[in-house]
């Protein structure tokens, strides 16, 4: 049977799940754009000391800003827009492939009962969260 996106992106959001996965999306060029903005401010205003103390507040604000709020895992893959959940599914497909299956929950059973497959799909999806998406993860509830 064919594999397709949303069958991927459900289980991933199941395995990601039962690992209590949170994820916390850094936005650095915000916190760049923000320490620039404050500096070049502070440099109109109080000249060249202005820029040292915008520059270095923005820069205090810019890192406060990056610091993401952490997420569950599945929230995120579902709200990722369609070419990037291809992206995901690429990389977990090469893995996928050999399987055979009826539908989405027996994909499921045969992933999660099998510790193998579970590691390098969570492998593909770390990678995928850290780099693509440049994500701290966490585990716990």
């Amino acid at each position: 049977m064919p594999i397709n996106v949303d069958d991927v992106m459900q289980l991933f959001c199941h395995l990601s799940q039962e690992k209590g996965m949170k994820a916390a999306v850094k936005h650095s060029g915000r916190g760049a754009l923000l320490a620039g903005a404050t500096a070049f401010l502070g440099g109109l205003v109080g000249g060249p000391p202005g820029i040292a103390v915008g520059g270095a507040f923005g820069g205090l604000l810019g890192a406060w800003m990056t610091t993401g709020q952490f997420r569950p895992v599945p929230q995120i893959l579902l709200e990722l827009p369609p070419a990037e959940q291809q992206k995901l599914y690429d990389e977990a497909i090469v893995i996928l492939r050999r399987l055979d299956w009826t539908d989405v929950a027996q994909l499921t059973a045969l992933v999660m009962g099998n510790a193998g497959l579970q590691q390098k799909l969570t492998a593909v999806l770390i990678n995928y969260l850290s780099k693509e998406l440049r994500a701290e993860i966490q585990y716990g509830e």
